[in-house]
């Protein structure tokens, strides 16, 4: 691996030293929760600047990929099972409170992933993907009907284990399978519900649900996981924090 700067290039310094830290990550150098190197050693070995480093390293810490600990030091971030679950879901009670979602697995399965999934996911063509469909209850309400799909390849075995997927799916691929979760992108829109929907959800069919399709990412831009759900929100509602 690179452990120096290339030169001559066109790109400021500092972008140069985070995506070769970047590169790290990806080759999982540093597992999730693992403690940096000081800013003196990367400055150090990479032959610049710690203000260089320093720079590299907020913007890190600003996308969620490392966190700092003050007098510590910097950390890769990983999902704690809080954490996954609190960053990631925006569904929440009508007064505002967020809570800790029951999940019940409904089926988990090994198949040829279709011809949206196939596009979404990047995959081959008649490539197979893991598929699990889930409800998760919030405050004793039926509150999301979901089918997640992921690449075979990255969770192989999966559909053998149903019993052993937990609540928290980003903590598990992580500690399991070797990925993380960086990033997600989300496209929500109005969608009246099917009967097979309302069955799950408790609603009549043709109540006004949320579909929320959301694609996540790793640390090499690529996605690693597509996320289908459909929420009820008679009891909850969506909410987005900006910062």
């Amino acid at each position: 691996m690179e452990n120096r700067i290339k030169t001559p290039s066109f790109k400021p310094l500092y972008l140069q030293v985070k995506e070769l830290i970047l590169e790290r990550l990806r080759q999982r150098m540093w597992e999730p929760g693992d403690l940096l190197p000081s800013e003196a050693h990367l400055a150090t070995e990479l032959s610049v600047s710690q203000g260089t480093v320093r720079k590299a390293l907020d913007e890190l810490t600003s996308e969620n990929l490392l966190r700092r600990s003050q007098g510590k030091g910097t950390f890769v971030s990983e999902h704690t099972a809080a954490r996954s679950m609190f960053h990631f879901l925006n569904l929440v009670g009508s007064d505002g409170t967020k809570q800790i979602p029951v999940s019940r697995l409904l089926n988990v399965e090994l198949r040829i992933g279709s011809e949206y999934e196939i596009e979404q996911l990047q995959l081959a063509p008649l490539s197979e993907v893991v598929s699990l469909t889930r409800l998760r209850v919030l405050q004793e309400q039926p509150a999301i009907f979901e089918t997640v799909v992921l690449p075979a390849r990255l969770v192989e075995g999966m559909e053998q284990i149903a019993e052993g997927i937990p609540n928290t799916l980003y903590h598990f691929y992580e500690r399991h399978y070797g990925f993380s979760v960086t990033r997600a992108n989300e496209k929500l829109r109005a969608i009246e519900a099917t009967e097979a929907q309302a069955n799950h959800l408790n609603v009549q069919p043709g109540s006004p649900l949320l579909s929320i399709t959301r694609l996540a990412f790793s640390y090499d831009n690529n996605p690693v996981e597509l996320r289908m759900s459909v929420c009820s929100t008679e009891n909850h509602h969506y909410l987005s924090e900006m910062t």
